[in-house]
């Protein structure tokens, strides 16, 4: 079996994380995904390390190729609609209007390809009185919600290390809808124009939130709904040297066995109460999760199926993976040693391999300029 998408040409004029996240595992399936990038600089995101390449590159650049390309200029501008004939998908995550600008949006590339899928990711979309404006994940997680119930009961909002709509927006909401086009224009239907807005994917995501808030019939406090704070069987505990426990025993199964285990059946009947009854449980549980060390609880708690988990650190959570085959060691010719990912899936027939590691600036100009009958000057 060959890759699912295999023969599919994308051309990625994103930079930064979440369309080339997007491309990433669009290449990781197959997918032929030529960067464009300016000739100075290239993306943005090389310039975060040493020289031409970064760690956050070269994990989001691999099993792609590079075109160093001046969209500014009219040889530029006709080198990407040159490339358009040959290509499925365009992914850009400019502000609005900006392509259109160049003389490459959808209106004049569909006219030269009409099976081509064009997705556009922006912060706000493109249309609406913050289109034009700009963002970034935590103004996104502000807009959408999200940010407001981040945080402990009393405490100020925070702003977690995880881009939530940088990922469930510029990446996995756009190679949804990427894929789910592709699928339409493979069975005989013409290409499309996709508009995904990162403030919007994080909003419609943020569906426990809501239902809560829908229920109660008022916004939920910070740190008291029932999946931040409210109940004793779902939360963070700290143990006695300083870790954490994460308790997500919310099925009342999970919940009593999880009792059981420590010798606490006194809280058996506490662990789905909100309220002022809630919160003295969590704090007697919160008391004997204190006694032990979280090396000492992953040993009292081995074998037990209670969804009680080890709050890991970041390279505590690589080790794992590397254990589990989801994660790589990698080396890139020129930049050296980064901590690689693969694919969050699986697929038979579609093993996961580095077929190439991230691109050099232009790497790929030479080849893909003489395919359309152009060479490497005219791209500068």
């Amino acid at each position: 079996m060959s890759a699912p998408l295999k023969g599919v040409r994308i051309l990625d004029l994103t930079q930064l994380l979440p369309g080339p996240m997007c491309t990433l595992h669009l290449a990781d399936m197959g997918a032929e995904v030529i960067k464009v990038e300016p000739p100075k600089g290239g993306d943005a995101a090389r310039g975060m390390g040493r020289g031409e390449f970064s760690t956050l590159f070269c994990m989001l650049s691999r099993n792609k190729g590079s075109l160093a390309l001046d969209l500014k200029t009219d040889a530029g501008v006709a080198i990407i609609k040159a490339l358009v004939k040959s290509a499925d998908v365009l992914v850009e995550g400019f502000r609005p209007g900006v392509m259109d600008k160049l003389g490459l949006g959808w209106a004049a590339l569909s006219a030269i390809n009409p099976k081509l899928v064009y997705c556009a990711i922006s912060g706000y979309g493109q249309s609406g009185a913050r289109a034009a404006l700009a963002g970034h994940d935590i103004n996104y997680q502000a807009l959408a919600g999200t940010l407001d119930q981040n945080g402990a009961a009393g405490m100020d909002p925070i702003s977690g290390n995880f881009p939530l709509a940088d990922i469930a927006g510029g990446a996995l909401s756009a190679a949804t809808a990427i894929l789910a086009a592709l699928f339409d224009v493979a069975r005989g239907g013409e290409g499309r124009y996709i508009d995904v807005a990162m403030a919007d994917s994080a909003t419609v995501h943020n569906v426990m939130a809501q239902a809560g808030a829908a229920q109660a019939k008022t916004a939920p406090a910070r740190g008291e709904d029932y999946l931040s704070g409210a109940l004793a069987c779902y939360g963070v505990y700290r143990t006695a040297d300083n870790r954490h426990l994460a308790v997500g025993a919310i099925e009342f199964k999970f919940w009593q066995a999880f009792c059981e285990r420590i010798e606490r059946n006194d809280l058996i009947a506490q662990g789905h109460v909100a309220g002022e009854p809630g919160r003295a449980a969590r704090a007697e549980l919160a008391g004997e999760i204190a006694r032990y060390t979280q090396a000492e609880w992953t040993q009292k708690l081995e074998g037990l199926d209670a969804c009680v988990t080890p709050v890991l650190s970041t390279e505590e959570a690589r080790t794992d993976a590397l254990k589990r085959g989801v994660a790589f060691d990698g080396v890139h010719p020129l930049f050296g040693a980064y901590p690689g990912f693969a694919p969050p899936f699986r697929m038979n027939g579609c093993d996961f391999t580095v077929a190439r590691e991230a691109p050099a600036l232009g790497a790929d100009n030479a080849r893909l300029l003489a395919e359309i009958g152009y060479t490497p000057r005219d791209a500068n």
